[in-house]
């Protein structure tokens, strides 16, 4: 049980370190060398991803081959892809318009969403325990916001705080579905599946969208080694972070994941005190352990499943969610004992 617990933070902790790579990269390009590209730096990682993983899926023969999953479902994926990307843009596209205080914690909203959608699509069952630790990690991400504050962080009023917190929310918004739909299809389908569409699906979208908002931005960079690295290092946490997220989300849900990873802002912000010479507060070390608390007492209890009420359709779909029971409750009978003994 502490075992299952202590690889649950290990593993979204290196979640974590992940988003921190991809935000330094992103804020040291932005303030050293004026480069903002949000879409193309999403479209390098969604060709890494179709490069590697819908690759793997054409080589597949039989009923889980690319070409099978494309006639059976391309358009749920097509749909996937659309919310991907655009959570995607639209958060990196905030930071200009609003604070990075605003973003940082309107960005939580999307707890609460992946926790409905989770009790309606994925049918999970929280406890009192679930809420309370939810609530607890929410009171980290209040306390960090508060020390950026008080240490001076806050940068000057954006230009329309509107405009910039609809964007964080909305995004916020579409990450729950795209969270959600990666639980569903890792726990029910496969991993590679999941990275390989969204790798062919992603790479269209950005690709469009990149030709379509940011091929000037593109034009005006001075390329150099340096520049090169950074785009380089951003790209690899970023397929590091998407090749690795469906592991920990099968190992745990979606919502265990997404309040392990709220304490990447806080090891961007340590790496910030030595790049961007950021002002030190003890209040980041508060919400730090408040957030790990929060996290490892969501992670104490597992969720149920409830079982369907209904009989399920025919066809594949009462399959796999039969599937999916059995497989949670297998993995949960022990736990759940174990946790009675404690």
């Amino acid at each position: 049980k502490l075992l299952h617990i202590l690889k649950t933070i290990i593993l979204g902790q290196m979640l974590s370190l992940f988003i921190c790579g991809t935000a330094v990269t992103s804020q040291y390009l932005a303030e050293q060398y004026q480069v903002n590209t949000p879409m193309f730096q999403s479209f390098i990682n969604y060709s890494l991803l179709l490069l590697v993983y819908t690759t793997m899926l054409a080589f597949r023969t039989g009923s889980d081959s690319l070409w099978q999953i494309l006639k059976q479902r391309w358009w749920k994926y097509l749909f996937l892809g659309l919310a991907d990307v655009e959570a995607n843009y639209m958060i990196v596209k905030a930071y200009q318009y609003t604070t990075l205080t605003s973003v940082q914690l309107l960005d939580c909203f999307g707890i609460p969403v992946l926790m409905a959608l989770s009790w309606f699509i994925l049918r999970a069952r929280y406890r009192l325990i679930h809420f309370l630790a939810v609530a607890v990690c929410l009171l980290g991400v209040g306390t960090m916001v508060g020390a950026d504050i008080l240490a001076g962080r806050q940068e000057s009023e954006g230009s329309d705080v509107v405009i910039g917190d609809v964007l964080v929310l909305l995004g916020a918004s579409l990450y729950a579905i795209s969270n959600v739909s990666e639980e569903y299809i890792v726990k029910n389908l496969s991993r590679v599946e999941f990275l390989g569409m969204v790798g062919l699906f992603g790479t269209i979208i950005s690709g469009l969208q990149l030709a379509i908002v940011e091929h000037r931005e593109l034009m005006r960079i001075q390329w150099n080694w340096k520049i090169a690295l950074l785009f380089a290092v951003f790209a690899l946490c970023m397929f590091g972070l998407y090749s690795f997220m469906p592991v920990v989300i099968k190992v745990t849900s979606a919502t265990s994941v997404n309040l392990g990873i709220l304490t990447a802002d806080l090891y961007s912000l340590f790496f910030g005190l030595f790049l961007f010479f950021y002002k030190f507060s003890g209040l980041y070390i508060l919400s730090f352990v408040i957030i790990m608390v929060g996290f490892i007492l969501y992670c104490s209890t597992p969720t149920r499943t409830a079982e369907p009420t209904a009989l399920p359709q025919p066809g594949s779909t009462g399959l796999d969610n039969a599937a999916l029971k059995l497989e949670e409750n297998d993995s949960e009978t022990p736990s759940h004992s174990a946790s009675r003994r404690i």
